[in-house]
Formats: C-alpha cells, sequence, structure tokens
C-alpha cells in the first residue's frame, strides 16, 4: 500500500508539473512571431503533453485507483473528502484535455487565443493542487 502511495504522489508531482509548464509554454507560443520559434513550441509542447503529461495522468489514476482497492472500500464510501477529491480530478481531466484541444490548435495554427488567455489558464492547475492535497491530508470532512 506505501508502494502505491508513493507511486501515486510521484505520477502526481509529474502530472502537475506538465499541467504548470504547458501553459507557460502556450503563452510564449502566442507571443512568438517567427516561424521558426513557432516550430520549436510545437515540438516541445508535443513532447510535454505525451511524453509526460499523459502517461503520468493515467499512473496518477491508476495508483489511485489501486491505493482505493487495497484500502477498506467501506471507509471510502462514506468519505466526503475522497468524493470530493475525485470530482476534483474529474475536473482536471477535463482541463488535462483542453490543454490537449490548445494543443491541436497550436498544432494547426488556428490558435486564436491570447498569451493573456493562457495566463490565466497557467493559474487553473493551482487552485487544483491546493484543494487536492488539503482534501487528502487534512481529510476536513
Amino acid at each position: 500500500m506505501l508502494w502505491f502511495k508513493a507511486l501515486h504522489l510521484i505520477a502526481m508531482v509529474c502530472w502537475f508539473a506538465g499541467l504548470f509548464y504547458l501553459p507557460r509554454l502556450y503563452v510564449y507560443h502566442a507571443m512568438s512571431e517567427d516561424k521558426e520559434s513557432r516550430e520549436r513550441f510545437k515540438v516541445m509542447e508535443r513532447k510535454l503533453f505525451y511524453g509526460i503529461m499523459t502517461p503520468s495522468m493515467l499512473a496518477t489514476f491508476a495508483f489511485g485507483a489501486g491505493l482505493l482497492v487495497a484500502g477498506s472500500w467501506q471507509l471510502y464510501a462514506t468519505a466526503g473528502w475522497l468524493h470530493t477529491k475525485l470530482a476534483l480530478l474529474a475536473l482536471l481531466a477535463i482541463y488535462h484535455y483542453f490543454c490537449w484541444r490548445w494543443l491541436n490548435d497550436f498544432r494547426d495554427e488556428v490558435n486564436q487565443r491570447s498569451h493573456v488567455f493562457y495566463r490565466w489558464m497557467n493559474e487553473v492547475p493551482v487552485i487544483f493542487l491546493v484543494a487536492i492535497v488539503i482534501l487528502a491530508v487534512v481529510k476536513p470532512f
């Protein structure tokens, strides 16, 4: 069980590293004006999304599910903190999906959003991280 917890946390840290960095790349990509820079950003974004973020997200979910299965489901069935955390993870997966959509917009050179939009989107994972960690550690309800 402790191995699942350790691997779950490692995968989560890697996933969040990507969630923090990819929108920052989008900021710079949206500001870039030359073709060489835009092509470089496309490569960086693709490698980050497919090489780090998505595998880390899947590992986070897999090891988290392992923790649920290895633990006593009867204890978790009434744990409001866990249900809230799982709901936030579902929303975070939707955010991950939007990161993929924006990746494709940049790839296809049809991005219509400004660097300011991506600056705001860069803050979204922080809110999720704070809430999820507090729920998992403090278990307020």
